[in-house]
């Protein structure tokens, strides 16, 4: 039971969380988009990883981000949402501008559970952005926090005929509480973002044991992600974002490909695949100019697809601060 405790712990495992919404908050995988937008931006998510499969990950976070010092883009009546004509039409984006130089600061929450094992991570972020051209930015940023990494020993407790690795199991419950950070840059317009972020770049050795006995050695290894994605205004009405991002974990790679549809700047639907994993959809919409909210469902083509029933994943977004009447954000769309 050691030895598969620590399995989940290799170089060669993601030990971070997927999120099939990651395009709606970009965020919670790069530090750099801190600050990104004129307002307050709170995204609360829940994730049912491999519904039917008893123990399967399920992950819950909380973000936060606001900018500091940010001069408003606003130079006319214009700029507010006119009913009838749509706010994210080609006019807007011909009179994009590059973002003034701005600070962000921020925080995440976040809780990955699968089985007995339970992560829970908190992190403060800030972020720096610098326009670099008339329609161009550039951010780079970097979280600090802890990662707490807990094994509940009770259920591993499967009765005489299935004993577990008495080490474990005597200790109860163990917690290993390590520093954590992450860094990132973005380089984002008014057609394209570019990407790249690492996460848990500190590597932390994992005990499980409380040094009793030791038959595996685990440890956290650090995360690379590369994203991209494009905008095309197909009509008046619709910008479609084709959208990949690229995880690179000690030697393995693996990618997510998706494209988003998006109607004015009221609703939006996406289809997706993950490498070796399956396909997913998305559909949400901006309720209002302070809520927003996104449900995505992952079905599974690995051997696993014969046990779960697919994956569900919802975001909710609530805007602080917008004064100006944004439905849609001008900078992550």
């Amino acid at each position: 039971m050691m030895c598969w405790i620590c399995s989940l712990l290799t170089t060669k495992a993601q030990q971070k969380p997927h999120y099939t919404q990651y395009i709606l908050n970009n965020y919670i995988i790069n530090p750099a988009l801190t600050g990104i937008e004129n307002y307050a931006d709170i995204k609360i998510s829940h994730r049912h990883q491999w519904v039917g499969i008893q123990d399967a990950p399920v992950t819950t976070y909380l973000t936060f981000h606001t900018a500091l010092g940010k001069k408003d883009y606003r130079t006319s009546a214009t700029s507010y949402r006119v009913p009838g004509e749509n706010p994210r039409g080609k006019s807007y984006w011909e009179d994009y501008t590059a973002a003034e130089p701005h600070h962000g600061i921020g925080f995440q929450v976040i809780n990955d559970r699968t089985g007995p094992l339970n992560r829970f991570s908190a992190y403060g972020t800030y972020a720096y952005h610098l326009g670099i051209s008339a329609r161009t930015s550039i951010s780079a940023g970097f979280g600090a926090g802890i990662s707490n990494l807990s094994l509940t020993a009770s259920k591993l407790d499967f009765g005489v005929a299935n004993p577990v690795d008495p080490a474990v199991y005597t200790s109860q419950d163990i917690n290993n509480i390590v520093p954590d950070f992450n860094a990132g840059v973005w380089v984002y317009s008014a057609d394209y973002f570019l990407g790249l972020a690492a996460q848990q770049i500190i590597p932390s050795k994992i005990d499980f044991s409380n040094g009793v006995v030791t038959t595996s050695e685990g440890k956290t290894v650090p995360h690379l992600f590369f994203t991209g994605g494009y905008r095309f205004l197909l009509t008046e009405d619709f910008n479609m974002i084709p959208s990949t991002m690229v995880k690179y974990v000690s030697g393995t790679l693996n990618a997510d490909f998706n494209i988003k549809v998006q109607y004015t700047d009221l609703a939006w639907a996406g289809f997706g695949y993950r490498l070796e994993e399956g396909f997913s959809a998305m559909v949400g919409m901006n309720v209002s100019n302070a809520l927003n909210i996104g449900y995505s469902y992952d079905y599974t083509t690995s051997k696993l697809n014969t046990f779960t029933k697919g994956t569900h994943e919802i975001v909710v977004g609530f805007i602080i601060g917008n004064k100006y009447g944004d439905w849609c954000p001008r900078n992550v769309w």
